[in-house]
């Protein structure tokens, strides 16, 4: 049985928005230039060829209903009415008869699936299309992460001092001098010194080995975490967590960040580390947080920081490989994240052949030990 006309006229009026978007980018528009032409179906004015044929918006959307429904459509009158824009309500079944017979293609009207996967192309393209501006909160977040950063970081190392001095020799242990010497600051140094050996005989070597450039490295590392914790107890949100969390992050990330600081010193055209008067050149250059209890705190943190920073990107930098840039960015976190595991494994290698070298801030910062007082 046909529904009454007033029941139709509301469907209707509730869908036309939704299949507007539906048929956005299939649908042919007559041009403004064109002489204005009659729907194929109920003569009606004609907006555009919908589903292979040119009809008004009405006929569209009767005819992507009739196909999706589940109810054969039935005429009451021998299936020989006459469809005009007045009466196109009364019988359902000659207007889709009549949609039919003009050639609009049943194959063309899109599942639920892919209007949805329509929809979320058409939303994503008019999100990259509008303009990106930073809100109050993105803005005061990255003032309070400059201005922290500045007055934590030393990029010109001024106030490293009193360091032992550098020593890029590697002594046998019977050789080692027990006076002050030093290391070399960079990860790729440790990294290379402390790989498995092959054979036995290698394994004995390095154990007998003295690297004499630790206690240098030893003591730019601690003069580093000393700036970075400074750095996070500027963040106020960082403050707000409780002692145990701030401890477990901190020794999380410290030598995370750590990297990132040191590789804002270095020169790519010389290949030197520049951290004021003292260099280091690149042969020198060698975890889900444990303790945290607070995680649902720390990952809206995370959240609000990972949205400020992609908030940023898409703000501040032009150009199609920028919406690549975040990906990136999240990779070299995961990456820095692997390269802090072998740091605090080569940190805990260097501390069974070398005690007396590593310092006691350094031992805590790779601990497993949870909340014991960095500060």
């Amino acid at each position: 049985m046909n529904e009454p006309t007033g029941v139709q006229s509301i469907r209707e009026a509730l869908s036309r928005h939704n299949e507007e978007e539906e048929d956005e980018d299939e649908d042919g528009k007559v041009s403004e230039d064109e002489e204005p032409r009659a729907c194929g179906v109920c003569g009606d004015l004609a907006k555009g060829y919908h589903f292979n044929a040119l009809t008004c918006e009405g006929c569209k959307g009767f005819f992507r209903r009739a196909i999706k429904r589940s109810t054969q459509l039935r005429c009451r009158f021998l299936n020989r009415c006459n469809i005009t824009k007045n009466n196109r309500r009364s019988c359902q079944a000659c207007r889709f008869t009549k949609c039919q017979a003009i050639g609009m293609r049943q194959e063309m009207v899109m599942s639920e699936k892919e209007v949805l996967e329509r929809r979320i192309r058409i939303q994503t393209r008019k999100m990259l299309d509008a303009p990106v501006a930073l809100s109050s909160q993105h803005q005061k977040t990255i003032q309070e992460l400059l201005c922290g950063h500045r007055q934590s970081f030393d990029s010109a190392f001024y106030r490293f001092s009193g360091f032992r001095p550098m020593d890029r020799n590697v002594l046998p242990a019977n050789e080692y001098n027990e006076s002050e010497s030093s290391f070399s600051p960079s990860l790729l140094s440790l990294s290379g010194s402390f790989e498995k050996q092959e054979n036995q005989e290698d394994e004995e070597a390095r154990k007998g080995s003295v690297f004499t450039a630790l206690p240098h490295v030893a003591d730019l590392t601690t003069y580093m975490i000393q700036d970075i914790i400074t750095f996070s107890k500027s963040i106020r949100d960082f403050r707000s967590l409780s002692m145990e969390d701030q401890i477990s992050l901190l020794k999380g990330a410290t030598f995370e960040i750590m990297q990132i600081r040191f590789n804002m010193v270095f020169n790519a055209k010389t290949g030197i580390w520049e951290c004021g008067h003292i260099t280091y050149c690149i042969d020198d250059a060698v975890r889900d947080r444990p303790g945290v209890q607070q995680h649902r705190v720390i990952d809206e943190l995370h959240e609000n920081l990972a949205l400020t920073l992609k908030s940023w990107i898409d703000c501040k930098r032009t150009g199609p490989e920028k919406h690549l840039l975040y990906p990136k960015v999240m990779a070299c976190l995961t990456e820095m994240r692997t390269m802090t595991e072998e740091y605090s494994k080569q940190v805990l290698q260097i501390q069974d052949i070398q005690p007396d070298i590593i310092s006691p801030l350094i031992m805590e910062m790779v601990s497993k030990n949870p909340c014991n007082n960095l500060y």
